[in-house]
């Protein structure tokens, strides 16, 4: 016989328990899946590890490091800006290799002055070659609460979103010529720092130290969908995962044209005044997405 009435209520409140117990053992945790890499006391781990925040002052800004090496996955990292006057400042996001021919995923976030809108800044490098930067505003302010920042790599294409919504597509047309990052594993990497010769409308607003200590907030770190590197071999194996051969469908694609139409506001395809002798081959490869 079915619980009803009074114990049914009992049943489900004692599942809630029982899930929310679930979701505290297998949730990621600050603690056991980062490294501090520079900055230490400015680093601090809350809630029992679910909460991690980043300070920057005058002496020095701060990050951290994934303790796993990935090759290919679907990553998710919860972020709140730093508020306010951030001018100057950075905070990033990012899958990067090591080595000089180096291979990275950007989201990096420059900071503004108060009330101007944040730049959320995107860029591709494979091997060392950098110049493939594209540039947006958010449609909502990063600083109020959290939102989610999202990278897909699969050996296809490359997929930045914000809040589920595609902003940017970066395919796989090495038989075009066209390098793709694929062979070397990368950690993921949070940071920030100062970077005001540069960050803000160029380098012309500087930090205004006044304002220190910055704060970056991060949560709910998700790489569940993710091939973790382990002794020369992946976790994944022959895995089927949707994921590895996901790619933007039409919906998707439609969205993220109307990101692109609406909150793009640098894209290097389009940059004649900095490649005076021909843009990059893969600008003329597709204008579905780059």
């Amino acid at each position: 016989m079915a619980p009803t009435g009074p114990a049914l209520l009992l049943v489900l409140g004692f599942l809630v328990v029982i899930s929310h117990d679930l979701d505290l053992v297998f949730a990621r945790n600050f603690n056991q899946d980062f490294d501090i890499t520079w900055g230490g006391s400015k680093v601090k781990i809350l809630d029992d590890g679910q909460l991690l925040e980043l300070f920057l002052d005058k002496d020095s800004g701060s990050g951290f490091q994934s303790k796993a090496e990935y090759l290919f996955g679907k990553i998710n990292m919860q972020i709140k800006l730093v508020p306010g006057n951030s001018a100057g400042t950075v905070t990033s996001y990012y899958l990067s290799s090591e080595g000089s021919n180096w291979d990275e995923i950007d989201f990096e976030f420059l900071g503004n002055l108060s009330g101007d809108p944040y730049t959320l800044h995107t860029n591709v490098i494979t091997q060392g070659k950098r110049d493939r930067e594209q540039q947006f505003r958010l449609w909502f302010d990063p600083t109020l609460d959290f939102h989610t920042y999202s990278i897909l790599w699969n050996p296809q294409t490359i997929i930045f979103y914000v809040d589920g919504s595609p902003v940017r597509e970066f395919k796989n047309m090495e038989s075009s010529g066209v390098l793709f990052p694929k062979k070397q594993t990368m950690r993921i990497h949070s940071s920030l720092w100062n970077a005001d010769d540069w960050a803000t409308r160029g380098g012309r607003v500087k930090t205004d130290w006044r304002q220190a200590p910055f704060t970056a907030s991060f949560r709910k770190f998700d790489a569940d969908e993710a091939c973790v590197w382990v002794a020369g071999s992946s976790s994944c194996g022959g895995v089927n995962s949707t994921w590895i051969r996901e790619k933007l469908g039409a919906a998707g694609l439609k969205r993220m044209r109307w990101v692109q139409k609406s909150y793009m506001i640098y894209n290097y395809c389009t940059d004649t005044k900095r490649f005076p002798k021909g843009l990059p081959p893969e600008c003329s490869l597709t204008t579905a997405s780059i």
